[in-house]
């Protein structure tokens, strides 16, 4: 019988909390300063196209080397209870609701709070980046494209920053089948094994597993907000690691997959769009902060 074997290890990440008030903080994590190879080799692109038959793919190409500076991350994505604290705080340029998700219940006896926050649009996700860079005077926004997939794949170069394969027991996606419009896209991905659907959001961190910077929950759980506009394909995308505002403004960059997709869409180079003013149970986002430089 196949069966997928998972192996764990300890490791240390540099961070900080930022205190939000009521009890809430906002973990930080600090992610170094590197280079990697951002989207996904020809080869691979064609193999994927054939394998599901759709053209989808052809959006992570061209392959293209990225130098990335020093920035801190969200150590998950914006819980619900972070969520209603900011939105408290005084309005820079829109009203937010406090209590936006979808999901208001408890999960397996932990809190609903933990959840990731939902339906909360890319609109709603810079306002709340504004209002946390007011109250704390620390610049705070969403991160680029670049800077997500970076911090995704920790030095990995594998389809996901676990290895070439996923499984609900590391992520909540769709680990079943799922036939829209005459195709079946597999539960399962490469040689891994399928699995469940919870049909849900999970608590941030509920798996315990982070990647080697130190990051939960960049597959699966909750579509994540990028500051990009969205492009095609990666035809003269900068290489610094800035968002690519030349774009379509009205559609916004979404990365990493959430509790709905297959696990195909959950891969470190996957990417999809939203407009900027939708709100869906599927659609979060993380925080990132700009590195005070150094003289």
């Amino acid at each position: 019988m196949a069966r997928l074997i998972i192996r764990r290890k300890q490791a240390t990440a540099q961070y900080y909390t930022e205190d939000l008030g009521d009890g809430v903080g906002l973990d930080m994590i600090l992610i170094p300063a590197g280079s990697f190879w951002m989207g996904t080799e020809d080869k691979e692109i064609e193999r994927l196209c054939k394998t599901y038959n759709e053209e989808w793919f052809r959006a992570e190409r061209l392959q293209h080397k990225i130098n990335v500076p020093t920035f801190f991350m969200g150590r998950y994505p914006v819980t619900q209870a972070q969520w209603r604290v900011v939105a408290s705080w005084k309005q820079v340029e829109r009203k937010l609701d406090p209590d936006p998700s979808r999901f208001k219940e408890e999960y397996e006896g932990i809190e609903r709070w933990l959840r990731p926050v939902e339906m909360v649009s890319w609109e709603d996700a810079v306002e709340f980046c504004a209002r946390l860079s007011n109250r704390t005077k620390r610049e705070y926004r969403l991160p680029t494209e670049a800077e997500w997939e970076y911090a995704c794949r920790a030095g990995t170069d594998t389809s996901f920053h676990f290895g070439e394969t996923i499984s609900t027991e590391l992520a909540n996606y769709r680990g079943t089948d799922l036939e829209y419009e005459g195709k079946v896209y597999p539960g399962n991905y490469g040689r891994g094994l399928k699995g469940i659907y919870r049909e849900q959001t999970t608590p941030v961190g509920y798996f315990k597993v982070a990647n080697n910077f130190g990051l939960y929950d960049m597959h699966g759980n909750v579509w994540e907000w990028c500051e990009d506009d969205w492009h095609d394909d990666y035809q003269d995308a900068p290489t610094n690691g800035s968002a690519w505002l030349s774009g379509d403004s009205n559609k916004k960059v979404i990365r990493g997959g959430s509790w709905f997709v297959n696990p195909v869409d959950c891969r470190s180079a996957y990417r999809d769009l939203d407009t900027r003013d939708d709100r869906a149970d599927i659609v979060g986002f993380r925080v990132v902060r700009v590195a005070p430089r150094t003289t």
